[in-house]
Order: structure tokens, then sequence, then C-alpha cells
């Protein structure tokens, strides 16, 4: 688990954190003050004494996402420091709960998901997620892989239907998880320091277009259930294949969290159209998170720390609202020079209609 958290926090800081001068040519001067955003994707397991102040710098609320993971000694999440850290921060932070396939055989599996999400909604969960356990890792009592659209979960469904609770939905990895490593791809770094990730050195996992391919049954059979498909729906390397699903479900919705530098490879000008086409079914993401307690930090490294968190979400606004010449994990491109009315609702509007705040 602390892998994980830890990578959350290194990830975002690899998007290479640096844009070149601002005194490039901007299409339309925005100051960031004047939007209103919601990260909805978000990981901030510790308290920080600076959050407060550099969410309010940046006119900002965070979703904090929960994670359900099995490790050696059972699952592991996040909702107890969250809920602590929402419940100290009420005005900063909301919920996003998450459930996993684990003992999926049995007998009371979906009535002890269903009593636990129907307990973590009450105490202010907006949300829910499912990961890539899902169709990469869990597998039921007869060593197959749990599909995320599996009948046995279809009780749940119709759990947070009822409730008018979203899901966020991480299906699947980006495509390189199943091939070669190349050193030029954004993902590089973590599949290097991930292995157990890494479907192209482990033949047993589904393959990536099986994964897809149940995720989209999995929408298109649940056209009540408001999805977000978190990181592109694991297409970020190429937006038509986003723009495909997005005009086939009505249902689905996307963030790009940690895939900037997948939209930074492709042409600037078709990923800003794709931005225009669908500016109400996307949201603003990152994925930015920590991975110490406060405590057992010096103050230079909580310094470093909250200047790196401030130089990404910079980084992010210019990608977004410039067309300056930015570096994206790597990738070289410009802005995508968004106008004010389309950074509304990515940054903000669309979260407080898919999360129902208003």
């Amino acid at each position: 688990m602390k892998n994980i958290i830890y990578f959350l926090i290194v990830a975002s800081s690899l998007l290479a954190c640096k844009s070149k001068s601002h005194e490039e040519t901007q299409a339309v001067s925005v100051n960031h003050r004047t939007i209103r955003k919601i990260d909805i994707h978000s990981h901030f397991r510790y308290s920080r004494k600076y959050l407060p102040v550099l969410h309010k710098k940046w006119n900002m609320r965070s979703v904090l996402v929960d994670v359900s993971i099995e490790d050696s000694i059972g699952i592991a999440r996040s909702w107890q420091p969250y809920l602590t850290h929402s419940q100290a921060h009420p005005d900063l932070f909301f919920l996003c709960s998450s459930f996993i396939g684990v003992d999926i055989d049995s007998p009371n599996f979906r009535q002890r998901i269903i009593e636990q999400l129907s307990q973590e909604i009450s105490s202010g969960a907006k949300m829910v997620k499912v990961w890539k356990n899902f169709g990469m890792v869990t597998k039921d009592s007869s060593g197959n892989y749990i599909q995320i659209d599996d009948a046995r979960l279809q009780p749940i469904w119709d759990f947070l239907k009822g409730k008018g609770i979203a899901v966020m939905a991480h299906i699947g990895e980006p495509e390189q998880a199943w091939r070669l490593l190349d050193p030029d791809n954004p993902h590089f770094g973590y599949y290097k320091n991930n292995p157990q990730y890494h479907a192209f050195n482990i033949p047993d996992i589904p393959s990536y277009d099986s994964i897809i391919a149940a995720r989209d049954r999995w929408i298109e059979n649940n056209p009540d259930l408001k999805i977000l498909c978190a990181h592109l729906g694991s297409m970020s390397h190429d937006v038509d294949m986003v723009a495909d699903r997005l005009d086939n479900y009505p249902n689905m919705y996307v963030e790009p969290a940690a895939r900037f530098g997948d939209l930074a490879r492709q042409n600037p000008k078709k990923v800003g159209a794709f931005f225009a086409k669908y500016q109400d079914r996307i949201m603003f993401g990152t994925d930015f998170g920590n991975s110490n307690p406060e405590e057992a930090m010096t103050d230079a490294e909580l310094e470093q720390e909250k200047e790196e968190l401030d130089a990404n979400y910079t980084l992010l606004w210019d990608y977004l609202s410039s067309t300056d010449t930015l570096e994206i994990r790597g990738q070289t491109t410009v802005g995508l020079g968004l106008p004010a009315s389309i950074l509304d609702k990515v940054y903000f509007q669309n979260s407080v209609n898919f999360l129902k705040l208003e």
C-alpha cells in the first residue's frame, strides 16, 4: 500500500514540472483565480498545514479518492484518514469511497459491500471508485480474473443507481503496459518501478482489448449509472478512442489525471478540438497526493513538496489555458489555449453537476 501511495505523489511530480517563459504568447489571458476548481481525483492521505492555503490560492476543492488494494495482510484502504481529513476541512474536501472484488464467491459478498458503501455514503461519500484490480489483479475462487462486467457485481451497481451515486472507474492501464517498455513513453518510469502491472511480462493478465471491452459492456449494460472513466478511460494515447466511447455511451464521462503526458504526445489542435467538442463531459483531475505524515518530514521537505505541488498545478493550468511551449513528463508540446467558458466547465461546473453538489 505504501508503494502505491508513494507512486501517486512521485508520478505527479514527474509531470516534468516546468513550463517555458510566460512571456510567450497566450491565446487568452485568464487569471487562474477567477475560475473555481474541483480536482476530482486526488490522494492527499496526510494533512498538511499548507494544503488549505494552497487550495484557497488556486480557488480549488479536491475529491479524496479512496483505493481498495489487497495486500499480504488484507485489504488496505485510505478511507479513515480521508474521512478525518475531510471532517477537519469540509470546505475543501469531498470523499470518494471504494470496494474490491476479493471473496466475490462468498455468499455474503454483495451484502457486505452494499452495507459498507451505504455507511460510507451516509458519512459523505459522493462517489465510489473501482480500480484496475478488476481485470488485472483479483481472481475468483476458480482462478479467473474478475472483470468489471461480471454479473456477480450487478446488485452493487443497482444499489448505487438507487442512491444516485456515480462510479469512478480506473479499469485497465495505458496500452504501454502490454508492450515492451519504451524509454520515451511517459509511463516508462511507472512500469519500470512497478513491474507487477507491466502486463507485457505477465502473460496471465488478460489483454488490453479484452479489459477495455469488458469495461465498455459494463457501461452499456448500466445506462442509468453515471460513470467517470479515470485517466481518460485508459485510452489516453488516442483521443479518438475516447471520443468514440463518449459518442456511444451518454452516461460516460472522463478525467485526465496522470495522463497529461499522453495528451502532450498528440497534436495539440486535435486535443483542443476534443476538449471543445466534449466540454460537458470532461473534468479536471490530477492524481496528486502525498505519501508521508507531516510529522515525519522536515520543514525543508514540506516546503519543497508544497513548491512542487504548486508548480504542477501551474503546469496543468498553463497546458489547458495558454498556448505556451511546455514539457509534460518528457513530452514537448504547446498549450491548448482553451477559452474561459470551457475552462469553467472542465475545472468546476462539470464536477458540480456530476457529483450533484449544487
